[in-house]
């Protein structure tokens, strides 16, 4: 049974309400979506090796019995701080790694076509599932359908400013200071590989066409994000795979969707 729900303005009024396509109809696969996701994550690896002979060019041999001590190769040479110390093996100080990673070894892993289409079907209707999105941790406040409908005046923002004001009026207020609270500067591995800061996904704005002016300011505010429908994928629907997050889809979204389905159904 298709479900209606009321279009929101830029002010959080109620205006006409709308019909949802059938997508949202689709029943909730977890199974699916987390394997789809862990498939799809593995296509953004990057293949990684060591060199074969690394930590076993050293002149290092055994002193075998008889000395008091273990008959792990040792380097040869005089005097502090290389000679007599374990060398060419694994787990000693500048030895070999054990199990090193190899170039060779295949980390992309494929997704059958029509597991990734019932896995995106499944992710879309389900944020229009409130539990849900309660559990996923968004503090949705008041707010009472779902999935959130806004109309195309959402895509014509332009200005961070504008699009703030706009999601405080929807209600979501509570999940956007949730998501601000959240960020933390890394250190280490992380910091020195990009991924300086750590923040919570809040909302993620669904639109009609990947080119909405609203694209422009995806990500100026702390976990909100933007996405056309037909560049929306389970990474974005359901980070971590778990649960479902909190989408807000604009009125073309929502055709976009439904031409979408139409097609789906003439191709069965």
């Amino acid at each position: 049974m298709s479900k209606s729900v009321a279009i929101l303005g830029l002010d959080g009024a109620r205006k006409e309400t709308v019909v949802l396509p059938k997508i949202f109809s689709s029943v909730y696969r977890p199974d699916v979506i987390h394997k789809v996701y862990v498939n799809s994550l593995s296509h953004g690896y990057q293949k990684q090796g060591r060199y074969p002979a690394a930590g076993e060019i050293v002149s290092a041999e055994s002193r075998n019995t008889g000395l008091g001590m273990a008959r792990v190769a040792r380097a040869r040479g005089e005097g502090f701080p290389r000679a007599g110390q374990a060398a060419g093996v694994a787990g000693v100080r500048h030895g070999r790694l054990a199990h090193p990673p190899e170039s060779w070894k295949k980390i992309y892993k494929k997704v059958n076509k029509k597991e990734k289409r019932l896995a995106l079907r499944s992710a879309i209707a389900a944020t229009a599932k409130k539990e849900l999105i309660v559990k996923r941790g968004h503090n949705i406040g008041k707010i009472l359908d779902f999935p959130i409908l806004v109309s195309n005046d959402l895509e014509s923002l332009e200005r961070t400013k504008e699009l703030k004001n706009t999601l405080i009026n929807l209600g979501l207020e509570e999940d956007m200071d949730r998501a601000a609270l959240s960020k933390k500067s890394r250190s280490g591995t992380a910091r020195r590989r990009g991924r300086k800061n750590y923040v919570a996904y809040s909302a993620l704005i669904v639109t009609g066409s990947g080119d909405a002016k609203v694209r422009q300011i995806s990500g100026s505010l702390p976990g909100v994000h933007v996405k056309g429908v037909r560049q929306l994928s389970v990474l974005d629907l359901a980070p971590g795979s778990k649960q479902i997050r909190l989408t807000i889809f604009s009125v073309n979204a929502i055709d976009e969707l439904r031409r979408l389905d139409s097609v789906q159904d003439k191709m069965n």
